[in-house]
């Protein structure tokens, strides 16, 4: 894996100079440097029926110097694309965060950047036109991991060598943490029948805590709200090379079952790396709208956002399936939404001892 990652790395330092080099034969040639990309906004984003994922659609913008503001992207661009360089050569890594203050001491004030958003957003353009994904550039975020929990043992490559770990042996109640760039990851070996990604950390440990993992030989993945490009990135990894089944368990609510959805098809922020992060043959577990009405669980009322949320869901290409549709519509419906655990209701063994095998029956998972 060693080997690996030194081919990866000198392969992302040399796209990032090939980048400079771009801007240096432009201005050889006469030319006003300009760098094209995608244009980036929800009117340019289109689901691929092929892929089952978000990608960018046909339009594109250029950053080019032939304004003073097109200038100062450019001057910016280039300097960060020398730091990045510079990194790669250092094996060194460092956060989105640490970028924008280390800008501040760039000679130039003109290429400071004025905020983490348009340090984020460089970033994301460099990934666009370079077609390297941040990780390869040893930026990391700086949210922590998510972590899993479940049969599964690896073998994780670090700055301090590698190391191997079963996830559920070698591992505390907290679960492995998984890290910024798993693909640093090698499977080694596993007893796990499906992935089961799990929105909140209260559900996670309630599963964990009831030997869910143990009892189906379930790998536990906590998604933490709106899951991390590692989240997803691992999610995907376990499905496609170990041919493990997906399904996602969340709250009943619109913003939940995006968060479905950006695991299972991309989001929008991320299009460029859709087919890179998302998992189409992700199934979704609950919560259903139906279960509110079954269970007859604990609610809140659907807020106006909420409403007007789960109407452009039904819009929505991710959610135009006659069992989406019939969901959504009850709960305009009902006017109700539920959390996961609401569940609890019912007992604290309720969700593994009854739900979580009944719907998982009901989908063919187990």
């Amino acid at each position: 894996m060693a080997s690996e990652r030194k081919i990866s790395d000198e392969r992302a330092r040399e796209r990032l100079i090939d980048l400079a080099a771009e801007f240096y034969d432009q201005f050889d040639a006469g030319e006003i440097p300009h760098m094209t990309l995608p244009t980036r906004t929800k009117s340019n984003i289109k689901y691929d029926e092929d892929s089952n994922v978000w990608v960018y659609g046909d339009r594109t913008s250029t950053r080019s110097a032939n304004s003073v503001r097109g200038a100062r992207k450019l001057l910016k661009a280039s300097y960060t694309i020398e730091f990045l360089a510079r990194q790669l050569e250092e094996d060194r890594s460092s956060t989105l965060r640490e970028l924008y203050y280390i800008s501040e001491s760039w000679d130039n004030e003109e290429a400071h950047f004025s905020d983490q958003d348009e340090s984020n957003k460089l970033i994301e353009d460099l990934e666009i036109v370079s077609e390297v994904k941040r990780e390869d550039f040893h930026m990391r975020p700086e949210e922590s991991g998510a972590k899993l929990m479940g049969p599964l043992k690896i073998r994780e490559q670090t700055n301090r060598g590698d190391r191997e770990i079963h996830c559920q042996l070698d591992v505390g109640q907290g679960g492995y943490q998984i890290p910024n760039n798993p693909d640093t990851i090698e499977f080694l070996e596993h007893d796990v029948e499906f992935v089961m990604c799990v929105e909140t950390g209260g559900m996670r440990d309630r599963l964990v805590e009831n030997g869910f993992d143990d009892d189906y030989n379930a790998l536990v993945v906590h998604l933490g709200g709106q899951p991390a490009r590692a989240t997803r990135r691992i999610t995907k990894r376990l499905h496609d090379e170990l041919d493990l089944p997906v399904v996602v368990f969340t709250d009943g609510d619109p913003w939940s079952y995006r968060i479905f959805g950006s695991v299972a098809y991309g989001s929008i922020k991320s299009a460029h790396l859709s087919e890179y992060l998302a998992t189409p043959e992700a199934k979704f577990v609950g919560i259903q709208p139906q279960d509110i009405v079954d269970y007859d669980l604990p609610t809140d009322p659907l807020a106006d956002s909420d409403i007007n949320a789960l109407q452009s869901e039904l819009e929505d290409p991710r959610f135009m399936s006659d069992y989406w549709t019939e969901q959504i519509e009850l709960q305009l419906d009902i006017g109700k939404k539920a959390e996961q655990q609401a569940l609890a209701s019912r007992g604290l063994d309720f969700v593994t001892d009854e739900y979580l095998p009944t719907r998982l029956d009901e989908m063919g998972i187990i």
